[in-house]
């Protein structure tokens, strides 16, 4: 066991090496370490808010804040969306601009990113197009698959606002945070104040995560926010959001839950707008103690190889718990076993929470079986930004150009 320990020790030495040796010197770590907390904040959301429960043969989400509304704080943890916005918009800027420097055309550049932004996923959409199959074949409820559908289909609708906004860099680079901000509030005003359509609530789809992209390119145009205004984004953003929950009828909790008549999120509504501001704040204000921690090599590794599978985390963590519960489901009833609490339960009591956070280390596992299985797509085979060698000059790709870089963990910002 010693000898074993020493080669696994040795082996993971050579990875945190190999990692700190193939990073640029001057890349700022902290920015990754910022889209790896908002891809686990997302994901342990999900898992802990989202309950499929197993009723007369079909399976229908619910979720523990509609039961026990004590833990609403919990989504003001877990909802970091306005993080990736932030990041996102930070790093399509100086994308941008670096690949203006380099002569490269926008057409190219947006099209680069989208490639890798949805290249992986392909598999994901192959995958579930032939398990409804063998679902519909099998004799599987409709409502069993509209529930499964949504779960994995619902977190593309982010991939999308986040390429049209990508794609639009040049433009919404110039525009500051507080018009898109503007349009959130009026249109808030009409459509709860003067009961307007709730259709018109989903101008503030793109208006609502533009205030964090934009802020992420002025960020990158004018240089960091002092700790001042770092601060009072913080501050002033959560106390707008209180106000708003406590004397404006917005819904306490940032994420949906099924059955609530208003959701923070579907559309996004000012009082998401005001949460991710206040989250904006406090995310530039841990960029210098992220820099400080991710000196040390093993810290940043776990930070690199997370951004290197950032996207097919994203995509299959719903498939992960989905697989873990059916497996389950058909598990128990192979054993005569009713449904199993934490899993196939109505999350309604402190026991269900208990029991689902003693399921979270087999969603990982499910979804590591994932990332084995998928993550290939999400690799390239050459650098970001570096246009393709001339027809003119052909000669084979050197070795070290078919490897994936750890570098390449930026570009799914």
């Amino acid at each position: 066991m010693p000898e074993r320990t020493r080669r696994i020790g040795s082996s993971l030495r050579a990875v945190v090496d190999r990692v700190e040796a193939a990073t640029p010197p001057g890349r700022d770590r902290a920015l990754d370490a910022l889209r790896g907390l908002a891809i686990l904040g997302v994901v342990l959301g999900h898992w802990l808010v989202t309950a499929l429960v197993s009723d007369s043969g079909t399976l229908r989400a619910e979720s523990p804040l509609g039961h026990l509304p004590e833990f609403t704080p919990v989504s003001w943890v877990f909802q970091t969306l306005a993080v990736f916005f932030l990041v996102g918009g930070y790093v399509a800027a100086r994308g941008h601009a670096a690949a203006r420097a380099r002569g490269e055309s926008h057409g190219r550049w947006i099209s680069g990113r989208l490639r890798r932004l949805f290249r992986p996923v392909v598999p994901l959409l192959g995958v579930w197009t032939v398990a409804t199959g063998v679902m519909l074949a099998c004799g599987v409820p409709w409502q069993t698959l509209h529930t499964l559908g949504k779960l994995v289909l619902s977190p593309l609708w982010f991939l999308l606002v986040l390429a049209a906004l990508t794609a639009a860099t040049p433009l919404v680079a110039r525009i500051h945070p507080l018009w898109p901000l503007a349009v959130v509030l009026h249109v808030d005003l009409v459509r709860f104040g003067f009961d307007g359509p709730d259709a018109l609530g989903w101008l503030n789809l793109p208006a609502g995560w533009l205030v964090p992209y934009c802020l992420g390119t002025l960020l990158a145009r004018r240089g960091p926010l002092s700790p001042g205004a770092a601060w009072g984004l913080l501050l002033g953003g959560a106390a707008a959001t209180g106000l708003l929950v406590a004397f404006a009828g917005y819904p306490g909790s940032m994420v949906g839950v099924p059955g609530a008549p208003v959701s923070n999120l579907n559309p996004p509504t000012l009082a998401a707008v005001t949460f991710g501001l206040a989250q904006s704040g406090g995310a530039v204000l841990l960029l210098g103690p992220l820099r400080r921690v991710l000196r040390r090599p093993a810290a940043w590794a776990a930070v690199a190889l997370l951004n290197l599978c950032a996207m097919t985390v994203f995509l299959w963590h719903q498939t992960a718990m989905i697989a873990v519960t059916a497996a389950g489901l058909l598990t128990a009833g192979f054993l005569g076993h009713g449904p199993l609490t934490g899993l196939h339960t109505v999350p309604d009591g402190y026991v269900w929470v208990l029991a689902r956070l003693a399921w979270i280390p087999v969603f990982v596992c499910a979804l590591l079986v994932c990332g084995a299985a998928f993550h290939a797509y999400e690799r390239t085979t050459r650098r970001p930004g570096r246009p393709p060698r001339p027809s003119r000059e052909p000669r084979p790709p050197h070795r070290a150009e078919q490897r994936t870089d750890v570098r390449t963990g930026a570009a799914h910002a």
